[in-house]
């Protein structure tokens, strides 16, 4: 180390394939004083397989530890060493460790730069055969079904292409729920162990990929969706906004708010959501009305 500040170094690991790892990430690992890994175990894999060793002090830096790890790394960069940070796969703080250690570097005036590298996000992305030019990361989705309804509704007018990250053993769910939100024949490509031996893309509607899912799907997952449009909520009927309003009480949405919240999708008065909704309740409670059944 030195008298002056040190640098903190973020570098790009493989998504899958190890021959893909960037030529300065050999180097860097071999010469970094200290390497901060959210997997020191994977770590040691993958200096193995570059058939190098470390040499500085290695340490564990991932979510559970993240933010009482941070000022330890902050105080060596202070004291001038040259930090290095990797995770399990692609680029530190894309949905993984790293945003916390940037940010305290960079208030502390310590240079970070980075090693690129192969990002799942952009690889996806690049063979979903899906609009390119603009695009937008939502990471993972909540968990709990009401809460993923409730981010993709928030996303559902949104045109940008949308990347997603997902647990193989969500992604039936998940895709159910876009198709649900979305629309069944808005396009997507679900994108499995990219750069792997059984690397997989599917392409196509959702609601045939949310069926395909339904058989089960291993691997790590990333989905790119298709923008919407402006078709996409012309010419809805009263049974279709009614519906939509029924969607968003089951997940737990007053009727107010729900009521509020399809009239802004489709671009309609609240009012007239709001009739379609009291005429269905009252049909639904009256029935037939006399003399208009069948003859």
């Amino acid at each position: 180390m030195t008298g002056t500040t040190g640098t903190l170094v973020l570098a790009g690991t493989p998504i899958g394939d190890v021959a893909d790892a960037p030529p300065r990430l050999a180097a860097e690992l071999e010469t970094a004083d200290v390497v901060a890994a959210e997997d020191t175990r994977r770590l040691r894999r993958l200096t193995q397989a570059l058939g190098i060793h470390t040499t500085g002090r290695v340490v564990s830096y991932f979510e559970g530890n993240e933010s009482a790890r941070t000022p330890e790394l902050v105080e060596a960069l202070v004291n001038g060493a040259r930090v290095l940070l990797v995770t399990d796969a692609g680029m530190p703080s894309v949905s993984d460790p790293g945003y916390r250690l940037v940010a305290a570097a960079v208030e502390k005036d310590i240079k970070v730069t980075a090693v690129p590298g192969p990002s799942a996000v952009l690889t996806a992305l690049a063979l979903s055969a899906l609009p390119v030019d603009r695009f937008c990361f939502e990471g993972f989705l909540p968990r709990k079904a009401g809460e993923r309804l409730g981010k993709l509704r928030e996303v559902a007018d949104e045109r940008r292409t949308m990347v997603f990250f997902e647990a193989p053993h969500r992604l039936d769910d998940t895709l159910a729920a876009m198709a649900e939100v979305f629309g069944a024949d808005r396009r997507a490509a679900v994108c499995r162990e990219l750069t792997k031996t059984y690397e997989e893309v599917k392409r196509g509607p959702l609601g045939e990929l949310a069926s395909w899912a339904a058989e089960g799907v291993r691997g790590e997952i990333t989905v790119v969706v298709e923008g919407a449009t402006d078709s996409g909520n012309e010419g809805l009927d009263a049974e279709e906004l009614v519906r939509r309003v029924q969607v968003r009480e089951e997940a737990g949405e007053r009727r107010k708010e729900a009521i509020a919240a399809v009239a802004a999708e489709a671009g309609l008065p609240k009012r007239e959501v709001f009739d379609a909704v009291v005429a269905a309740k009252n049909a639904a409670r009256n029935g037939p009305a006399e003399g208009k059944g069948p003859a």
